[in-house]
């Protein structure tokens, strides 16, 4: 379940409710008691890592592409192998 960041129109509080997708959005304000709360956009807390990923997903501009690095040290390998045996 996702977590959802509510602002009071009236009195200026923060909070952060845990609520399904389904459910419908807080309305009152837990500290002066009005209908003034409105849900806030903020940044998503997670990062996709690991194998399976596209390689482009989250790429700075200093990372090396690992995959085709070892891809072409292999092919280079395999290159030399088939020139040293004929």
């Amino acid at each position: 379940m996702p977590i959802y960041e509510y602002e009071c129109k009236q009195c200026g509080h923060k909070m952060d409710a845990l609520q399904k997708m389904s459910d419908d959005p807080l309305k009152d304000c837990p500290e002066c008691g009005k209908p003034e709360l409105k849900k806030l956009i903020s940044a998503a807390g997670f990062r996709l890592k690991g194998a399976g990923w596209y390689e482009t997903d989250f790429k700075s501009g200093g990372k090396k592409n690992l995959a085709s690095d070892s891809d072409s040290s292999k092919a280079s390998s395999t290159k030399k192998e088939a020139k040293s045996s004929s």
